[in-house]
């Protein structure tokens, strides 16, 4: 069913709280062009600066915390009559778990449905990865093997045993939905709230140009045998060793070092998001997401523009969407020597970048694209709403 068909639907009003790699302030733009009114409260998910409408970012000052309290108060009776609510995670204000609580249960109290959602760091995250280890290698394990990086041993202790679970264990009990944004996540709550987990894909933003490359593609494989291949990578220092971005970054540096003819990289590192969509312009590939099933938020956004992801392209993440033909995906296993072997590949086979680059575009196209993930969203809050 496509999105113009699922629009012949009554309009809602719709609150999306907090912010997770422009995840909401991508859905709200495409749950505008269907005629919903959207709101979108966050932080902008702190220094990329994703839109919203509500700016409720905390400073971590002496009085950062009580100021940004007051202010909650404050808007709190705008947060009322809303048809759904959808939170972008049990941790969705910069409070204390045991301070988000009572807000929690005023949004409640005072809206008709309550989504939450399952797209990134949270206790079933955190839990099925260290105890039941359900993945083959996630950002907490590889294999029966535990990872003990600074990142993975902190969100351990944050999240298991902790107020931040009982939140979270509280939300996912009482919510009137649950949507999962990747195959891993579902994975996590699916198990255990089969009735209320839905997947849904995430929603990118075509860029207007992109189409282009899918009309010129024999023009591309010709310039892409002429020239360098460039690669890019997005770098978050304070999670390098978490997401794998630090072996993918070697790699890349010594695949570089070793054919310095014929690859050059470009580094974009904790910049805005703006900025980084236009570092990212006029890569070949992006290399991203080393633990990862399944592409992430900035590598989808690198396929919509004909950029060639090299990461999660696991055989769950086309199962779960129902894609038979199209494996743009470069994927490769959380090791050194694997991201060094693909990167020799595509320099060793221009040929393929074209194919590659054209397949990611109709990928997001077919799957991603935001007025269609908007549309999936809509028909499912309308049978929300009429349970």
């Amino acid at each position: 069913m496509d999105y113009v068909t699922l629009y012949a639907q009554p309009l809602m009003k719709i609150l999306l709280l907090g912010e997770y790699s422009n995840v909401h302030a991508t859905l709200a733009k495409g749950l505008k062009t269907l005629g919903h009114e959207v709101t979108v409260l966050s932080n902008g998910d702190f220094w990329k600066n994703y839109p919203r409408d509500i700016d409720m970012v905390r400073t971590y000052t002496k009085w950062g915390g009580i100021r940004y309290l007051l202010r909650m108060l404050r808007i709190l009776p705008k947060l009322k009559g809303y048809d759904i609510v959808q939170l972008i995670s049990p941790m969705f204000l910069e409070l204390k778990a045991e301070h988000i609580t009572p807000f929690y249960h005023y949004l409640r109290r005072y809206n008709k449905k309550i989504v939450l959602g399952a797209f990134g760091m949270d206790y079933y995250w955190v839990s099925t990865c260290c105890y039941e280890k359900k993945l083959r290698y996630s950002d907490f394990n590889i294999g029966d093997s535990l990872r003990t990086t600074p990142d993975a041993l902190k969100e351990r202790k944050d999240w298991i045993g902790t107020a931040k679970e009982r939140l979270n264990r509280m939300i996912a009990k009482e919510c009137d939905g649950i949507v999962a944004g990747l195959y891993e996540y579902w994975a996590c709550y699916y198990p255990i709230f089969p009735q209320k987990t839905i997947f849904i894909p995430y929603p990118i933003q075509m860029p207007e140009q992109a189409t282009s490359i899918e009309h010129s593609e024999g023009c591309h494989r010709q310039e892409a045998t002429n020239r360098k291949l460039r690669l890019f990578i997005g770098i978050n220092k304070e999670r390098s060793a978490y997401k794998g971005t630090d072996i993918m970054l070697q790699a890349a540096k010594d695949i570089v070092r070793e054919l310095p003819k014929q690859v050059e990289l470009k580094i974009a590192e904790s910049v805005p998001f703006e900025e980084y969509q236009h570092l990212m312009d006029h890569s070949d590939a992006i290399l991203d997401q080393l633990y990862s099933y399944t592409p992430s938020m900035n590598s989808l956004l690198a396929m919509s523009k004909g950029i060639i992801s090299i990461g999660g392209g696991e055989p769950e993440n086309y199962e779960i969407i129902h894609e038979e033909t199209l494996r743009p995906i470069i994927n490769v296993e959380p090791t050194y020597e694997s991201v060094c072997n693909a990167l020799r590949q595509l320099v060793n086979h221009p040929e393929n970048i074209a194919k590659l680059q054209a397949q990611s575009i109709a990928y997001i196209e077919k799957h991603h694209e935001y007025k269609k993930v908007a549309a999936q969203y809509a028909d499912y809050y309308q049978r929300l709403l009429s349970i």
